[in-house]
């Protein structure tokens, strides 16, 4: 991705989050502070100066209440998918489905051998199933992780931090997450 098309990204996300944040209320400080993050690293995402890690994203989208494709741009037939990068995976949306029940999103998911990524927890019900098609995958809840090999699929309850690890080569997937859908009244989740 070229810097000028990660600088727009960046900006992007930025309106995005902040319109969230104004949308619902909450200062600065209480999102950076809901999201762990500092302050300043919030402000320069919002500002669109700092590009933020996968982890960074899941963080203030489960503060917000919200899908991860609610802070990225939604893809369309003549658009290359957005990618995110984290500590172990890059992630590129490619559909977000929206039912009376849920928001589903579809995500071409490169987990790189290293590193294991931790994602927070997602807001309550929320579901992720993912399917490797090569590499073996360590996936899940992290107290309980999951070994998926080439061919397998998987589900869990990502209500608590889960993992993220490449157990051998480099592994290719597919992950959709299933939020349900909430009604206004119930507001976002507080810290």
């Amino acid at each position: 991705m070229s810097s000028g098309r990660t600088s727009t990204l960046a900006q992007e996300v930025g309106r995005r989050i902040q319109a969230l944040r104004a949308d619902r209320g909450i200062s600065l400080s209480e999102l950076a502070r809901g999201a762990s993050l500092g302050k300043a690293t919030l402000s320069a995402v919002e500002s669109g100066t700092r590009n933020a890690t996968l982890e960074t994203l899941y963080a203030i989208a489960a503060r917000l209440d919200v899908p991860l494709a609610a802070l990225l741009a939604p893809p369309t037939p003549s658009s290359a998918p957005t990618a995110v990068h984290g500590t172990a995976v890059t992630a590129e949306l490619l559909e977000v489905f929206t039912d009376e029940g849920a928001t589903t999103e579809l995500y071409r998911l490169t987990i790189h051998p290293g590193p294991t990524q931790t994602s927070p927890a997602h807001p309550g019900g929320v579901v992720e199933y993912l399917t490797v098609f090569s590499g073996t995958a360590l996936v899940g809840p992290q107290g309980a992780p999951i070994t998926v090999a080439a061919g397998g699929h998987v589900s869990f309850a990502s209500d608590v931090p889960h993992i993220y690890a490449a157990l051998d080569v480099e592994v290719r997937a597919s992950l959709v997450i299933r939020h349900p859908a909430r009604r206004r009244s119930e507001g976002p989740v507080r810290a």
